[in-house]
């Protein structure tokens, strides 16, 4: 029945709308720049969460160990080695292995140009990454100044890579040490690095001559089998001193991503430009509609004079916004995912569209048009026949 009447009712607000072709395609322009703005804000937001947490989704341990003084993965603090060595002897704990973090500049073996590079180091002999590419390779980084590059950083590697898949090893700077590139491996770049190496522990002291072998980032603990985690992690949280903390393998990736979201001043500055889309776009429509029912005034006065109620009316409205909101998402999301791929060649960051995003976006663009066409339609009440005519 309801299909019937929709089917017979006459499409007055789509004519309405495309009898001004002008002030339609402006309509529509507006409605895209603001969904390309959100969907700009939304993937660069995402960009900054999944970059952040990229390693310390990839932790291959049970529990994780860290500075009390640590905020996130890119500022994580010291602390003494020994506190590994206490943790090993709480019941459960099958081994405890340090990780070394530091950034740097190195010269891009390419490019000879100077670059931010995040360095990671660890015991080959004991891997603390799921990273199956890392782990083929530990070998080769047992060799003195030697490192493995992500392939996947920000810059020109073209050659480099090339050369390494050829089985041929490259050498460049970090400071005053001459280091070879003797594999590659994928994750990628971050706001903060360009990308990364990962070392052993001991070349990695080696380029951080300033570090003591007694201090160290981040702590891994696996638990033997038959052990319960909450329990070993409350009772290493009692037992070791207090400057560090334990969290499960789940709890340090809240961690990371609640740093985030509630400390980090980039992810409110994302979440306010997303905020500003959505306000542009509530203006934008809003003015369209708004002119479009004062230059209708008249008819929409008939229509009362003729018996049709304010709600029909306010139909009418709406049915624009809707239509609006449709047609302008569409080329919305073309030119949104051919930004994202550019950006993502251009700063190799992860930059994807999501179906969840797509339709998020859809929904704000629902609400921002429905809100627009609402604020429009207060002027509806007060179209009077006898005034006008």
């Amino acid at each position: 029945m309801i299909f019937k009447v929709l089917k017979n009712r006459t499409p007055l607000g789509w004519l309405q709308l495309k009898h001004d072709k002008m002030r339609l395609l402006t309509a529509l322009s507006g409605i895209a720049f603001a969904d390309i703005l959100i969907f700009m804000q939304l993937g660069f937001k995402d960009a900054l969460y999944t970059t952040n947490t990229q390693y310390p989704r990839q932790i291959q341990g049970d529990i994780v160990v860290l500075s009390s003084q640590a905020t996130n993965f890119n500022k994580l603090s010291t602390f003494p080695r020994r506190r590994l060595y206490q943790a090993m002897d709480i019941p459960g704990v099958k081994s405890a292995e340090a990780v070394y973090l530091g950034s740097l500049d190195w010269r891009n073996p390419q490019t000879r140009k100077k670059t931010s590079m995040m360095v990671i180091g660890f015991d080959p002999d004991r891997p603390v990454f799921d990273l199956p590419e890392v782990n083929r390779q530990l070998d080769k980084v047992k060799i003195p100044n030697t490192v493995l590059l992500d392939q996947a950083s920000r810059g020109e590697y073209q050659e480099v890579i090339s050369q390494i898949q050829q089985g041929k090893t490259l050498t460049t700077e970090i400071d005053r040490n001459t280091v070879t590139i003797t594999g590659l491996f994928q994750v990628g770049a971050s706001f903060q690095d360009d990308g990364a190496l990962i070392t052993s522990a001991q070349n990695f002291l080696q380029l951080f001559p300033r570090r003591q072998v007694g201090t160290v980032s981040l702590g891994v603990i696996n638990l033997k089998d038959g052990y319960n985690l909450e329990d070993v992690r409350t009772y290493l949280n009692a037992y070791l001193p207090q400057d560090i903390r334990a969290f499960t393998y789940q709890e340090y990736v809240e961690f990371e991503l609640n740093y985030i979201q509630t400390s980090s001043a980039i992810g409110f500055i994302f979440g306010l430009g997303t905020a500003v889309g959505l306000i542009v776009g509530i203006v934008i429509v809003y003015q369209v509609l708004s002119t479009d029912v004062n230059d209708h005034m008249a008819e929409y006065a008939t229509f009362k004079a003729m018996g049709y109620r304010n709600f029909y009316l306010l139909g009418v409205v709406f049915e624009e916004a809707i239509i609006l909101a449709f047609i302008g998402f569409v080329p919305s999301v073309a030119i949104a995912s051919g930004l994202y791929r550019l950006t993502a060649i251009a700063t190799a960051l992860p930059l994807v569209m999501p179906v969840s995003r797509v339709i998020l976006v859809l929904i704000l663009t629902i609400m921002m048009c429905t809100v627009s066409g609402a604020i429009a339609t207060r002027k509806l009440h007060s179209a009077d026949p006898a005034d006008i005519f």
